[in-house]
């Protein structure tokens, strides 16, 4: 009797010392599986919002602060989910934050490479740098061989954000897809550290446990449940009410997301001028006309003979007939798109809405210049100004990971420049009244630039008294040269004695020059 009731209280002393182990501290020693990300999305210039996924579900958190030893502030949420989204709010203007991701007990990853700048007040001036990749998630050597060249040419400098052109994970924009083809191509850097703003293609849409015109209709795919848009106006713009569409500010630059495969209440199109997608642009760009920069971008092309063709395929002939012509008219400055895995660039033009073999050059371009403004001959920048206010570049870069192909009329007769055997990504730099834009290949050579500019070539005339001084500044951003000044400044400062002098400024290229008449009163 006395040896049965041991053995009974033995074994339960071994239950209880089991329970203990499996029960409480297993959990506090195994942290969950970091499946996805981090990635930085809805960014604007006080809050943004970090997402994650792991393997099982658990609580979410994120410490943050802006020294990287001191993350003295976080957000947390007490909800069990493997999709994790926590928004961060509150946050200074254009300020670099570093932060780590994890749960109540731990951190799953939280290092040098995380952080993030908030984006400058909607509106303000400085140097912003925004990188486009299109057609990139196939999984590719070139696919990692572009984001390495970005990374390189970049050299530490600071991305304000990146954007994708459509066709984010191939074949059919699964899940499983997205998650092979695209972020683990790029966790370990690009989306760690800048915000990324998407765009759909039609490979996003190809799910094919149901059909692409249901996915069309529904937009019940993974590129919908994988990002998060700002489409409530909160990243600057006209609210969307529509994760298909929607537009955001960095700093003095106005984009614009679109869709142009999607349908809207299961009838419109992009390119249905009275369809709801339309509408909004047109409203958009109306309460925007205050912005030095306006940039659209969307997936299928109006102009290319790539890998396809504008002058065949049905979509691409409606979106150049029909829909590019609401942002001519409004003066939008570029048009990035991708679905031709080739890159074409076409000149500063406009009203060209008929086939390839029916564009004039002296009619449809506002510029013969090739605008790389590198000293070449016809080189200059493009320029507009208030009374110049048209004209539209259209860029295809669709070779971030898919590359090559040509149609019959290759190249396209609206693109002075076309290259359908690299691989490559633009990276467009905006400061003040100058845009450039490059597109750095795989091998790290910059094969196509452009330049433009708003608002130079100015005149001033400007008076002051005896023995006072004139600040004399450059309209115009790059390098100077003065006719009385051995400075290279942006501005001089003069103190000049007859009563009327002429200064004048030029670029090193002669295509650009202000002049100043300074009058002298006694």
């Amino acid at each position: 009797m006395r040896l049965t009731f041991m053995a009974v209280a033995l074994l339960l002393a071994g239950l209880g010392t089991s329970q203990a182990q499996t029960g409480i501290t297993k959990p506090d020693n195994i942290k969950p599986t970091l499946i996805r990300g981090p990635y930085l999305q809805a960014a604007t210039s006080n809050s943004i919002v970090v997402r994650w996924r792991t393997d099982v579900y658990t609580r979410s958190r994120v410490q943050y602060g802006e020294t990287p030893g001191k993350l003295d502030k976080q957000v947390q949420d007490a909800g069990l989910v493997t999709e994790h989204k926590i928004k961060l709010e509150n946050l200074q203007p254009n300020t670099r934050y570093y932060y780590n991701i994890g749960g109540y007990q731990y951190i799953l990853q939280g290092d040098s490479n995380n952080r993030f700048t908030t984006l400058p007040v909607a509106g303000a001036k400085g140097l912003y740098r925004v990188a486009a990749l299109g057609d990139c998630g196939n999984n590719s050597v070139n696919q990692r061989q572009v984001k390495d060249a970005l990374l390189k040419y970049l050299d530490g400098k600071e991305l304000n954000a990146w954007i994708l052109l459509g066709d984010n994970a191939y074949p059919n924009g699964k899940d499983a897809e997205f998650q092979t083809n695209f972020f683990n191509v790029y966790k370990d850097d690009i989306l760690r550290f800048s915000p990324l703003f998407p765009a759909p293609g039609n490979h996003d849409y190809r799910d094919n446990d149901i059909s692409s015109q249901y996915a069309a209709i529904t937009h019940q795919t993974a590129y919908y449940q994988s990002f998060t848009m700002p489409t409530e106006g909160e990243s600057g713009g006209l609210p969307s009410h529509n994760q298909a569409f929607y537009s955001f500010d960095i700093g003095n630059i106005h984009f614009l997301s679109l869709d142009s495969y999607g349908i809207e209440d299961s009838l419109y199109h992009m390119w249905d001028t009275t369809g709801p997608q339309a509408q909004w642009v047109l409203k958009d760009l109306a309460a925007n006309k205050n912005k030095d920069w306006v940039v659209a971008y969307w997936h299928h092309p109006p102009y290319t003979k790539g890998s396809h063709d504008s002058d065949t395929e049905d979509d691409l002939q409606k979106i150049r007939e029909n829909f590019i012509q609401l942002l001519e008219r409004n003066g939008v400055d570029l048009v990035l798109n991708g679905h031709s895995h080739v890159y074409e660039r076409s000149r500063l033009m406009q009203n060209h809405f008929g086939k390839a073999e029916t564009f004039d050059a002296k009619k449809n371009n506002l510029s013969q210049s090739t605008a790389r403004y590198d000293g070449a001959p016809v080189s200059a920048p493009y320029i507009k100004d208030s009374l110049h206010t048209l004209g539209t570049v259209y860029v295809v870069s669709g070779s971030a990971g898919q590359l090559g192909g040509k149609h019959p009329g290759w190249p396209h007769k609206a693109m002075y420049f076309s290259d359908n055997e690299h691989g490559g990504s633009c990276l467009l730099e905006v400061q003040e009244n100058r845009l450039d834009l490059k597109w750095v290949c795989a091998d790290g050579v910059v094969r196509d630039q452009f330049t433009m500019m708003k608002n130079v070539n100015k005149h001033h005339d400007i008076h002051i008294k005896k023995n006072e001084q004139a600040t004399l500044t450059a309209s115009f951003i790059g390098q100077y040269k003065w006719n009385k000044s051995a400075a290279n400044t942006r501005s001089i400062t003069v103190t000049p004695a007859a009563a009327v002098t002429k200064y004048t400024v030029t670029d090193p290229y002669n295509n650009l020059k202000d002049t100043f008449t300074v009058y002298v009163s006694k």
